[in-house]
């Protein structure tokens, strides 16, 4: 009788704990399956963020600890970060009060809210603030505290005691990770802390992540997908992450790129 899928995931994954890169003709032999069995099980895997797959087997993940300098993030993925903010923009309604965490996705949705009447925005990301001084015509809460110089964001005990005093509407919510198994992480604890108290003092939260965070695990985590109401993503998102949402009731949003005007 052969070995279910959770069956041969817990061996696959504890082979690796062992060895850290596991073969397919071991674990062929080891759980008495066919090869093509096994490099489904390792493409699933893969996908889940547990192991990453390579020629002839697999090998050990980490979860990945550094982030680059926000000034550098700003060039990658641009055009589905674009995207990406002008779709979750679209999601604002006159009245509305919103939280931005901080990420250079989330600030492209203040390039798009013009029309919007009556909002009230509430960041601790310093280049979204000082973007919406120029852009936003509504209110404009900044929360403060310990500034991480290099993410250019206010957090710590300050910020988090300060958004505890706040209840709004829509939570946007940037993400390092996004994973069937892990859910969604972040690189800094400081930060995903500050996340997860965005989305508890907002109606809905919003996570928003490009198709590249799909599938990986970073440092912190911030919530279960379970606990995100939506997803917006490109349309580079995987088939096989369209039905892994559709299965956990996260209401999945794809943003059609465009060239910047």
């Amino acid at each position: 009788m052969s070995l279910s899928y959770e069956a041969r995931k817990k061996k696959i994954l504890a082979l690796l704990e062992e060895d850290e890169r596991v073969q397919v003709p071991v674990l062929v032999e080891n759980l008495n399956v066919s090869s093509e069995t096994i490099r489904r099980d390792l493409e699933r895997l893969d996908r889940e963020g547990k192991l990453k797959k390579v020629y002839g087997g697999a090998v050990k993940t980490t979860p990945d600890s550094w982030e680059p300098p926000f000034e550098q993030k700003t060039d990658i993925n641009a055009k589905e970060k674009r995207a990406i903010g002008k779709l979750a923009a679209s999601l604002v309604e006159d009245g509305d009060s919103i939280m931005l965490g901080n990420g250079t996705t989330l600030i492209e949705i203040i390039r798009h809210l013009e029309g919007k009447k009556n909002l009230t925005l509430v960041t601790h990301s310093a280049p979204a603030m000082l973007l919406a001084m120029e852009l936003f015509q509504g209110r404009i809460i900044f929360i403060g505290g310990e500034m991480n110089v290099s993410q250019k964001s206010a957090n710590g005990p300050l910020a988090e005691a300060m958004i505890q005093h706040l209840k709004v509407d829509k939570a946007f919510i940037s993400a390092g990770g996004v994973s069937a198994i892990d859910g969604v992480t972040d690189y800094d604890l400081d930060e995903a802390n500050l996340s997860r108290i965005m989305m508890e003092r907002s109606q809905m939260a919003i996570v928003l992540a490009d198709h590249t965070k799909l599938g990986k695990t970073t440092f912190a985590h911030i919530c279960a997908l379970k606990d995100i109401a939506m997803l917006i993503t490109d349309k580079q998102c995987p088939e096989e992450w369209r039905e892994l949402l559709a299965s956990r009731n996260v209401e999945l949003l794809i943003a059609d790129e465009e060239e910047p005007q």
